[in-house]
């Protein structure tokens, strides 16, 4: 019986044809830092960078870093506050936090698995500011509609306003004009002084209030989002009780070692991932798993850090470190995907790059085009100009994106599923097509034989002698069945000689100096020791929802071969199977086919029996690859569930690939762009679902956001928009987009 993931999965057993066929600060002006210009990107640094609140941050950082040597690549997270550096072992994080710092931005180390940590002081500056232009513009306005202390009253209480945030303003576009970059710090400042110029001082009041009332609620909203991610940190209790010699001490989780024995008491929080040595309770999984249902636990038993302990009592031994514990290996996950920019935000990272530029042009062009050419007065052409450039801050627009996504993966995290980044939630979200696994994923994978049919006068004993003794060399979940179930008989057997497995067909090993085998129906044929007889037995067992496994002796050596008789191998079908299958048919996906290298018969009957669509069987591992790709050819965006070993490659050429993994297994979590914590298919019916609504809160957000833009921009070209107005519209704009991806956390 086959012996890893391909001989005997499900396709052990594939028929065959019959047998015959924040702080933004200002302290440091700019200075060439040098850094070893042999970048190696040997190292990585994270550091979290206070007031990354918006993509200009990002892009500031960028231009600082990029001209130094020793500095190969740069990942900046927006909503997690960190960007991680590629560089030279040579180059200390030190010189990378001055370099940082040149570009009016305060950076510090993250502490290591804490990359989401924010400070949430260094805003504190910023709001008081922020208040105090509030104010003084109020007073300003008040005074101008009076028409009181005219004009000098409004005049100073404007500037004082401008001086309250534009302290927050115009030193960042001081550096982006150094760096020869046009970001929207400058087009504020431009807007600003360029207001006060043609002494429209008020106004020039109002654009720096609401610019920086802005980037203050931005920051603030933002936050939110990285409180999210925050909140899985503290699923974690910060010391854990170990047992060492005949003392209970409390010690920080970071200092117990691996192997060491902890006590969690009933109510507490396991804080380490283990193995239960001695106790009984029910532990409460959801914060990993997302089951809604406590999980009785017992002696041998794995447990995880961040569930928590139900009334029972338990000593655990540890079986991974803080850091490597699978809650801190789901936060690093959902931190590395908001860094894997899904294709709406790459297209609006462009987008913006040549929409802000252009903008800048056109309102060049309007200044000097309503004199010139229509003889207008070039104060209100200017005015006109000055608007146009406020209209250009592209924040609403870039910042919608990245949002959506980061809330769509840490609502998904919060339920179980892991998604590996925005392309894979968009991906699913747009999934036609899925493609599914037979073998633990329709069924539960724990199969166990129903039946032991001989042949040509084979006793039972024998039969399972010689199974046994092939697939002792196995650790394919059928192979293993054959040697419990010849185990429970207490059936004594060798350990076969000269293993070979047969892909996606059985396999075969020398007993006693003769040759046999273990095979499906197709191996049977190949070998041509398959009758109309043994034909009309196997389609028996294959109409019952059945694997068949055939044992018999192999021919070699001049000597003919034989049956000896046949293995039913029973499956359970997933006690939810069905309703999670009729749960993606009502997300929209289109059509669902099962893909397994069983028989068709077996395949049909299963198919039938949860509602899928389709069932092809026979499949090697090479065709379930092709029907992928015929899938996709027609329905474009096509999903693939496997177990995440043995399916890997079918996934991988699958627009998305998913991994069956009860907890999250290892291979499932790094051979799949999506890993199910638990073996419940309905989460992928929740994840198309989610990525759908994503995928349109993206849409509605950028149409919304250029939808804004458009208006004002005529409006701006017309002299129907003010520049009070045209701010306040792209601060609203740009909190409206925000606080819609925000509604995704409560999906």
């Amino acid at each position: 019986m086959a012996s890893h993931e391909q001989e005997h999965t499900d396709e052990q057993n594939e028929p065959h044809s019959c047998c015959c066929g924040d702080s933004c600060s200002t302290s440091a002006p700019p200075e060439t830092i040098a850094l070893n210009p042999r970048a190696a990107g040997d190292e990585l640094t994270t550091l979290r960078v206070a007031g990354m609140d918006c993509p200009d941050e990002i892009a500031a950082i960028e231009r600082v870093l990029k001209p130094l040597g020793g500095v190969s690549e740069i990942k900046a997270n927006l909503v997690a506050g960190t960007v991680t550096i590629a560089h030279e072992s040579n180059v200390t994080p030190e010189q990378l936090i001055k370099a940082i710092g040149t570009a009016g931005l305060k950076a510090s180390a993250a502490a290591p698995g804490n990359e989401v940590e924010h400070d949430h002081d260094t805003g504190r500056l910023r709001l008081v500011s922020v208040i105090l232009s509030g104010g003084f513009t109020g007073i300003s306005l008040l005074l101008e509609w009076q028409d009181i202390f005219a004009p000098y009253g409004k005049v100073a209480t404007a500037v004082l306003a401008i001086l309250a945030s534009g302290w927050l303003i115009l030193p960042k576009a001081i550096r982006a004009l150094r760096q020869r970059s046009l970001d929207m710090n400058v087009l504020m400042s431009v807007a600003v002084i360029g207001a006060a110029a043609i002494g429209q001082w008020t106004e020039a009041a109002a654009v720096v209030f609401l610019f920086a009332l802005s980037e203050l609620l931005e920051g603030f909203s933002v936050g939110r989002a990285r409180r999210a991610i925050q909140a899985l940190l503290e699923l974690t209790p910060e010391t854990a009780l170990v047992k060492r010699g005949d003392q209970i001490q409390e010690v920080p989780v970071e200092e117990v070692n691996l192997d060491e024995t902890l006590v969690v008491k009933s109510a507490a929080r396991v804080p380490l991932d283990g193995v239960v040595l001695s106790g009984e309770s029910a532990i409460n999984q959801a914060p990993i798993t997302g089951e809604s249902m406590p999980v009785e636990k017992k002696s041998g038993d794995v447990v995880f850090a961040g569930t928590i302990n139900g009334e029972g009592s338990l000593e655990v031994k540890v079986t991974r470190a803080f850091t490597d514990t699978t809650l801190a290996r789901i936060i690093r996950l959902v931190g590395e995907a908001q860094g894997q920019k899904a294709p709406s935000q790459r297209f609006v990272d462009q987008f913006a790059k040549i929409y802000t530029p252009a903008v800048f042009v056109v309102a060049i062009l309007v200044l000097l085009s309503g004199p010139l050419l229509f003889h207008g007065a070039w104060l209100e052409w200017i005015y006109r100009a000055l608007v146009l450039l406020v209209i250009a801050c592209p924040c609403a627009l870039v910042i919608s994106t990245p949002v959506s996504i980061v809330s769509g993966l840490t609502a998904m995290a919060r339920r179980g599923v892991l998604i590996k980044g925005g392309v894979f939630l968009e991906q699913i979200g747009k999934l036609k097509a899925l493609a599914v696994d037979k073998t633990g994923t329709i069924t539960e994978g724990k199969p166990r034989i129903q039946q032991v049919i001989p042949w040509n006068h084979k006793s039972e004993e024998e039969i399972l002698r010689v199974a046994a003794a092939i697939d002792t060399h196995s650790q394919h979940p059928l192979a293993q069945a054959v040697v419990k179930y010849a185990e429970e008989k207490k059936i004594q057997f060798p350990r076969g000689e000269n293993y070979q497995s047969k892909t996606g067909r059985g396999a075969e090993a020398r007993i006693d100096g003769h040759l046999y085998f273990v095979g499906n129906h197709r191996y049977v044929h190949e070998l041509g020791l398959c009758t109309p007889e043994l034909e009309r037995q196997l389609s028996e067992i294959e109409a019952q929802a059945q694997s068949v496994v055939v044992v018999g002796h192999q021919p070699h050596d001049g000597e003919t071969g034989d049956v000896f008789g046949i293995l039913a191998i029973g499956d359970t079908v997933r006690a939810n199977a069905r309703a999670a299958i009729a749960l993606l048919h009502q997300a929209g996906v289109k059509k669902i086919v099962m893909l397994s290298g069983d028989n068709q018969r077996t395949a049909d009957a299963i198919a039938k029996q949860v509602g899928i669509d389709e069932s092809n069987g026979n499949l090697l591992p090479d065709d379930k690859i092709a029907r992928v790709r015929e899938l996709t050819a027609k329905y474009k965006h096509v999903g693939m569930i496997g177990d995440g070993v043995n399916d890997a490659p079918a996934m991988a050429a699958a627009s998305v690939g998913i991994a069956m993994g009860k907890a999250g297994t290892d291979t499932a979590i790094e051979t799949a762009d999506i890993a199910l914590m638990q073996d419940d298919l309905s989460k992928v019916a929740e994840a198309v679902q989610l990525g759908r609504r994503t995928v349109r809160m993206i849409q509605t957000n950028i149409a919304f956001a250029l939808g804004v833009k458009a208006v004002f921009l005529a409006l701006a070209i017309t002299g129907h928009a003010t520049l009070w107005m045209a701010i306040l519209a792209d601060t609203g704009a740009t909190l409206v987009v925000i606080a819609n991806a925000l509604r995704l956390l409560r999906a």
